[in-house]
This record gives C-alpha cells, sequence and structure tokens, in this order.
C-alpha cells in the first residue's frame, strides 16, 4: 500500500531569496566578529607575555640572591619558579617565543640575563601578537618595539 502525502496550503519551506538573506546576514556577522576575536586573542597574548616577563624577572632576582648568578629556563623549572611549558632555550607559550641568553660573571663584568618575547607570527589574519618585548638584568620595567626584536634601548611599555 501506498500512502500519498499532501502538503495542506499554508505549509511551506523557505525561498531560496529567503535562504540566502539569512546566510549573507551570518557571513556579515562573522566578518565583523572573528577580526574583534583576533585583536582579543592578541591582546590577551601580549599581556601574557608580560606577566611573564615579570615573572621571570623576579624568579631571577631571587635566584641570584641564593647563588650570585642568573637562572636558565631549566634551572627555574627545577626550582619551581616557572612550569614545564618553559622548559628548553626557546620555550613557545601563548603564540610569544622566548629566548633567554644568561651571562656568567666574568673577570671585568657582573653576571646578566636578558630575555626576548616575540610573537610566533606578528603578521595575517592568524598572528598571535604584534608587539615584541625585551627584559634584561638591569631594567625593571619591559621595553617594547613595534616591528622587530626589542632591546635594552627601546621605550618602555606602557609609556
Amino acid at each position: 500500500m501506498r500512502q500519498e502525502f499532501k502538503l495542506s496550503d499554508n505549509s511551506r519551506g523557505f525561498s531560496l531569496i529567503e535562504l540566502m538573506i539569512v546566510i549573507a546576514i551570518i557571513g556579515i556577522l562573522v566578518g565583523v566578529g572573528v577580526p574583534a576575536w583576533r585583536t582579543s586573542v592578541m591582546a590577551a597574548n601580549e599581556a601574557s607575555a608580560i606577566e611573564t616577563l615579570s615573572t621571570v624577572s623576579k624568579e631571577q632576582r631571587t635566584y641570584y640572591i641564593g647563588t650570585k648568578s642568573y637562572a636558565t629556563f631549566d634551572q627555574l623549572i627545577e626550582r619551581g619558579a616557572l612550569d614545564k611549558r618553559f622548559a628548553g632555550d626557546q620555550p613557545i607559550d601563548n603564540g610569544y617565543v622566548y629566548t633567554m641568553k644568561v651571562t656568567p660573571k666574568g673577570t671585568n663584568q657582573p653576571p646578566s640575563y636578558t630575555i626576548n618575547a616575540d610573537p610566533q607570527k606578528s603578521e595575517g589574519l592568524t598572528a598571535t601578537g604584534k608587539r615584541h618585548f625585551y627584559l634584561d638584568s638591569n631594567i625593571n620595567t619591559p621595553t617594547v618595539n613595534d616591528t622587530q626584536p626589542a632591546t635594552a634601548d627601546d621605550p618602555p611599555y606602557g609609556k
């Protein structure tokens, strides 16, 4: 037995025009929302980089008081000052690559360290950050550069 289905006169689906209008509205909302979301992600990554530099600076001072030298990332991890995300020579965290150079005490120089935080990708839709940060054993406030890896000569962050 075959049943026949008959649609009532008042039931109907969406027309192609209505469907296209809905898709266009969704496209506009996505087009506006994605760049704003990416900007928020980059700002959060940059804030995380500044916080990490502050933490490293504080832990380096603590390490120096006990040893009269500065620590590498791995030594700070051993002390429990940083977590394992920072293992290795160039750890990556929240879209930033961290590079630390530790200089031991020499005959004519005190020990020192420098640390750079540079975005993994600074251009395009998938950029993880725009600004580059720098901190060393002689300064308390990170410096910032918008176009290239920062140095001690760049302006302080937030000024």
